[in-house]
C-alpha cells in the first residue's frame, strides 16, 4: 500500500525487517527444539544463538539475485556469521514451514492493531448514539422520506454491526494463529512433530491439525473476509454521512479543520472527502477478498500461485482497514450534527410520514384495508403534488367515512409513537461492551 494510506504501526508489522526477524525466531526455535531432542549438539546451539542476527533485507536481496529463492537466500544470510554450526539452520524444514508460520505472526499482529482501532471506533459510535438517542430525524427508504427515527438509532445500528465485525475479527485472529513445521508435504518425514509443537507453543500459535506443504488457504481467506466485512461496514457508515451531508439535506457535516480547503476553485466548499476516501478504499479491500478465495484451491500438496497474490493482498488489506478505521474514528468523533435542520427536513413534506398511522387507525375502526389505503393514498398524492398539508387532506377523505372523530383523528399526529419503543434497543446498546481508547 502506498505511504499516503499507511500508518506506522501497521507498516512495521508488514516490513521486510519484521518478516525476517520472525523467520529468524522460527529458525532459532527449531534449532532449540532439535537440541532438546538430542540432534543439535549443545555447543552448536550455543554458537547459533550467540552469533545469529537478523540479516538485512539488502543482504537477503543480494543473495536472492543468485538463488532466485527468498527463503534459501535468507537461510544462507543467517548461516553466514554463525560458522560451522550454521548448517543446522533450516534443518528438516521446507520453505513454507518458515513462510507460513511467520505469516501467521504478521496476520495475528495485524489483527491486534485493527481490533484496537475498531474498539475505539465502536466506543465513539456508542457514545454519539446515546448522545443523540432523542434527536428526531426522518428515516428514508429508497432515498425517500419514510417515517421518523432518531439519529441515535442510526448510530446504534452501526454500533451493533461494528460489534459483529469485532467478533469476526476475533475469530479470524484465532483462525490465523496457526503454524506448521511438518515438511515438504506435511508428513513430518524429515522433522519430528515435537519440533512443530515446541516452536508453535513458544510463538503462541496452534499447530495445524493437518497440512500439506502449506497451511490451507481457507484460513487466509477468513482473515480477508473479516477485513472486507469491516471495510463494508465502514463504507456503509461513510455513505450515510455523505448522503446526509448533501446541500439539499445538510443534516450532518464532516469535521472541517482550521485552514482546510474544500476546493482549489470554490472557497465555499466543504466536501465529505474523508467519507469518500473510506468508500473508495473499501472497494479495494472487497476486491482482495475475491483473490483470497481464488487462492484456496491449489494443485495437489501445493503450488506457488497463491504466493505472489498474498504478498499484495494480505499487507494491503490490513493496512487499508487499519487506515479506514483511523479515518472513521476521526469522522464520527468530530461529526457536526444539526438537529434543527433534521426537524426542518422532517416537516418538509407536510406530515406525509403519518400515512401509516392513519391507515392503521382506519383499519382498526373497521374500514376494509384496500378502501382505507386508497383514501389515504389520495390525500397523500394531493399533499405531495400541490404542496398542501397532509392532515387536512387526510381529514377530507376520512370525515365522510364517519368512523373516526375529529379529535381522535387529530391525536394521531404526534411524533412520540414513532420512537417510543426504542428504549429497549438503547438499553441493549448501553450494555454493549465498548471502552473508548481500549
Amino acid at each position: 500500500m502506498i505511504p499516503r494510506y499507511t500508518l506506522p504501526e501497521m507498516a512495521a508489522v508488514w516490513s521486510e525487517e519484521t518478516k525476517l526477524a520472525n523467520w529468524l525466531r522460527i529458525e532459532l526455535l527449531a534449532c532449540r527444539a532439535w537440541a532438546r531432542l538430542g540432534v543439535v549438539p549443545p555447543e552448536d546451539l550455543e554458537q547459533i544463538e550467540r552469533r545469529a542476527i537478523v540479516p538485512t533485507p539488502e543482504r537477503v536481496d543480494e543473495i536472492e539475485r543468485v538463488t532466485n529463492h527468498d527463503v534459501a537466500a535468507f537461510v544462507d544470510a543467517v548461516a553466514e556469521p554463525i560458522g560451522e554450526a550454521g548448517r543446522w539452520i533450516h534443518f528438516g524444514l521446507t520453505s513454507s514451514d518458515v513462510l507460513d508460520t511467520g505469516l501467521a505472526l504478521q496476520m495475528r499482529d495485524a489483527c491486534d492493531l485493527v481490533l484496537a482501532k475498531l474498539e475505539t471506533l465502536l466506543a465513539v459510535v456508542k457514545r454519539r448514539a446515546l448522545e443523540h438517542r432523542d434527536t428526531i430525524c426522518i428515516g428514508r427508504t429508497h432515498g425517500v422520506h419514510a417515517e421518523p427515527t432518531t439519529f441515535g438509532h442510526k448510530l446504534a445500528v452501526w454500533a451493533f454491526e461494528l460489534d459483529r465485525d469485532r467478533s469476526r475479527l476475533r475469530a479470524a485472529r484465532q483462525a490465523v494463529s496457526v503454524g506448521k513445521l511438518s515438511g515438504v508435504v506435511g508428513t513430518y518425514s524429515q522433522v519430528e512433530p515435537a519440533v512443530e509443537e515446541f516452536v508453535c507453543a513458544e510463538l503462541g500459535l496452534k499447530a495445524a491439525e493437518a497440512a500439506t506443504q502449506v497451511v490451507q488457504r481457507d484460513v487466509h481467506a477468513e482473515f480477508l473476509w473479516a477485513l472486507a466485512a469491516t471495510a463494508a461496514t465502514l463504507e456503509k457508515i461513510a455513505l450515510e454521512i455523505r448522503h446526509l451531508a448533501r446541500t439539499e439535506v445538510r443534516e450532518v457535516q464532516e469535521p472541517f479543520g482550521r485552514g482546510q480547503k474544500g476546493s482549489s476553485a470554490m472557497p465555499h466548499k466543504r466536501n465529505p472527502v474523508l467519507c469518500e476516501r473510506i468508500c473508495g478504499l473499501a472497494r479495494l479491500v472487497r476486491s482482495n477478498l475475491q483473490a483470497a478465495l481464488e487462492d484456496v484451491a491449489l494443485w495437489h500438496e501445493r503450488d506457488i500461485s497463491h504466493s505472489s497474490v498474498e504478498r499484495v493482498i494480505l499487507p494491503d488489506s490490513s493496512i487499508t482497514v487499519d487506515y479506514l478505521l483511523h479515518l472513521a474514528i476521526r469522522v464520527v468523533d468530530g461529526l457536526v450534527v444539526d438537529p434543527d435542520r433534521m426537524r426542518t427536513n422532517l416537516d418538509s413534506t407536510g406530515g406525509l410520514f403519518f400515512s401509516q398511522r392513519i391507515l392503521s387507525a382506519l383499519v382498526a375502526a373497521g374500514v376494509p384495508r384496500e378502501e382505507a389505503y386508497r383514501a389515504v393514498q389520495r390525500a397523500a398524492a394531493r399533499t405531495w403534488e400541490q404542496g398542501l398539508h397532509f392532515r387536512e387532506e387526510a381529514w377530507a377523505e376520512i370525515e365522510p367515512l364517519g368512523v373516526i372523530g375529529r379529535e381522535e383523528f387529530w391525536a394521531l399526529f404526534v411524533l412520540d409513537p414513532f420512537v417510543r419503543n426504542l428504549d429497549g434497543m438503547f438499553a441493549r446498546l448501553e450494555k454493549l461492551d465498548a471502552s473508548e481508547g481500549s
